[in-house]
């Protein structure tokens, strides 16, 4: 079974490497730069070094593969995040369509069945897209808000402040990336689909910004009040810090293209997960704090 995993070393691609090595599975890792898998992790996956930034990298290491697990590494301050994404997936999406992959299971996001609307979740509305037309099997991972996202505001969580412009009544779904690494091994060591399939991963539970704030005040011991900001307060702050405008329009497009959303798969036993926000925070975030 020849599979390929994208930033093995992220979130929920350290969890599927660890689940297929358990699973007596040697996946193909795409890495940049090997040290960071950990020695144990570099003795048991083959390592194909390079940038999936270089699509002849990205074409020569993919071919030949079963299944490939694709997560799109374009980082949302990029000059123009949807136009690098669809590049970046372009010599996938070539070589799905030469015959040289079998199938291949993307991390998407909820918001990409709007198609056009939602900043730079766009780009993976195209990368869906464009799989959809190669005929290969091909699932579509459609995930939820992750916990991990907090860790971009950890200066202001450990100050008792947690920003959003999110609407702060909104309830959203909210997941672990280490539960969506669980369904993503699941789905790529199964040989039972076929076809184009979409999978949302909700989570365990919808929730406001309100109660993230009464989490996190309860699993930290420590209160945590919650500071909405405008779309215009972060547009100002994304161009202070330099960002150009259709990074800063990705970014909030994001935020603002999801307010409507209604997710195009209801919460149901398949789209569930079992890590609660305040178990993580617990395990995760207070450890971080108490530093």
């Amino acid at each position: 079974m020849s599979i390929v995993v994208t930033t093995p070393t992220g979130h929920v691609g350290s969890r599927v490497v660890r689940l297929l090595l358990q699973a007596g599975v040697r996946p193909r890792v795409l890495v940049r730069d090997p040290a960071r898998l950990g020695e144990e992790t570099r003795g048991r996956v083959e390592v194909r070094q390079g940038d999936l930034t270089d699509a002849a990298f990205v074409r020569d290491a993919v071919a030949g593969a079963r299944s490939v697990f694709w997560v799109d590494p374009t980082p949302h301050s990029a000059a123009d995040p949807v136009e690098t994404s669809l590049r970046t997936a372009a010599p996938l999406v070539e070589a799905a369509r030469a015959g040289d992959v079998g199938r291949v299971v993307l991390l998407s996001s909820i918001g990409a069945e709007k198609r056009h609307g939602v900043g730079h979740i766009d780009a993976l509305a195209g990368i869906e897209e464009q799989l959809d037309a190669t005929g290969v099997d091909v699932l579509h991972l459609r995930c939820a808000y992750f916990f991990t996202n907090l860790l971009l505001d950890l200066e202001g969580i450990s100050k008792g402040v947690l920003t959003t412009a999110f609407d702060p009544g909104l309830p959203m779904p909210w997941v672990d990336p280490r539960d969506i690494g669980d369904v993503v091994a699941a789905r790529l060591l199964s040989e039972a689909w076929r076809g184009r399939v979409v999978q949302a991963v909700h989570g365990p539970e919808d929730l406001t910004f309100n109660q993230v704030a009464q989490i996190l005040s309860e699993a930290l011991g420590r209160p945590v009040r919650l500071s909405p900001v405008s779309d215009d307060a972060v547009r100002d702050a994304l161009r202070t810090a330099g960002m150009p405008p259709s990074a800063v329009e990705g970014i909030v497009g994001m935020t603002t293209g999801s307010r409507d959303l209604v997710p195009e798969q209801p919460r149901d036993l398949l789209t569930t997960t079992p890590t609660s926000l305040s178990g993580w925070a617990h395990a995760r975030l207070r450890p971080l704090l108490e530093r």
